[in-house]
């Protein structure tokens, strides 16, 4: 994972155990959102990591079926095109 639990919980202002594993399945659907998009997401890329929070943030703040996606969606896309094209992917 590209953050940690604690880390999204910080980020979205949350304390004590209850969401915990809604917040840590956000994270991996996040991550799994961003790749589907195309973007190369590497371990200590801090824009990967804020696109991670944004989606986390927005999806926990955001729970009815048909949400708000015009909030993130500028800020969001333009993070994913530079995770698209200015970083190469690495292979392991």
């Amino acid at each position: 994972m590209l953050i940690t639990l604690d880390e999204a919980k910080s980020y979205l202002l949350v304390d004590g155990t209850d969401e915990d594993t809604e917040i840590t399945a956000l994270i991996g659907a996040a991550e799994t959102y961003l790749t589907n998009a195309g973007a190369t997401l590497t371990a200590g890329n801090e824009l990967a990591k804020l696109a991670v929070k944004m989606l986390v943030v927005h999806w926990h703040e955001n729970r009815e079926p048909v949400g708000q996606a015009s909030k993130i969606a500028f800020g969001l896309s333009s993070i994913i095109a530079q995770l698209q094209y200015c970083y190469p992917e690495v292979t392991a």
